[in-house]
């Protein structure tokens, strides 16, 4: 019994890399800071020397609350941290269409949401010294008051927050967010309460 146990377990652990390595195998799009496409890049490299690559998140909102994801701790990086809806790193142009097949993957997302652009923003963070985030994100929004089905290997927990109470937590424990969100949550919260 016992060795089948260890059977089933390595099995779980040759899944779980060979997943870690086909995503960090996948290709980003690489852009200037006029977020113009200037080439392809495997995404490992892209994090690991940092080049300038395109990315999106979603923001998804409901009757005054936001919804926000903590990130699953077997992710390469920012595991365990707090970020907004989905986020991911497109190869195509066509923004709302990738973004809500990552909302399939993610958060089992079935119906197709219609997403806004409100901004792009560019932000460079180093994780440590062989792991960079350097990417041009384009900002969604979008209404979505359906189910949520969460892919434990992308999110271990979601939440509907209220804007204040988002507003209270950045102030209060930054340090329980993702970089990138850190950086465009304000701004979107602020867009947010002048529209809706």
């Amino acid at each position: 019994k016992l060795s089948n146990c260890l059977i089933e377990f390595n099995k779980r652990i040759s899944n779980l890399e060979t997943l870690i390595y086909n995503r960090l195998m996948k290709k980003v799009m690489l852009v200037d800071l006029n977020n113009k496409k200037i080439g392809e890049m495997e995404k490992l490299e892209a994090h690991t020397r940092p080049h300038l690559h395109r990315a999106f998140s979603v923001f998804l909102i409901s009757d005054g609350k936001m919804l926000i994801q903590k990130r699953a701790d077997c992710k390469y990086h920012s595991p365990g941290l707090w970020a907004n809806s989905c986020c991911s790193h497109p190869l195509s142009d066509n923004l709302e269409e990738e973004a809500n097949e990552r909302m399939r993957e993610e958060l089992g997302i079935k119906e197709f949401v219609p997403l806004k652009k409100i901004f792009d923003f560019v932000y460079m963070h180093k994780f440590n010294d062989n792991l960079f985030e350097y990417e041009l994100d384009n900002v969604l929004v979008g209404n979505y008051s359906g189910k949520v089905t969460l892919n434990p290997e992308e999110a271990s927990e979601f939440c509907w927050i209220s804007f204040e109470d988002l507003a209270k937590q950045l102030e209060k424990e930054p340090e329980k967010f993702s970089s990138w969100f850190i950086i465009c949550a304000p701004q979107v919260l602020k867009y947010l309460n002048s529209n809706y």
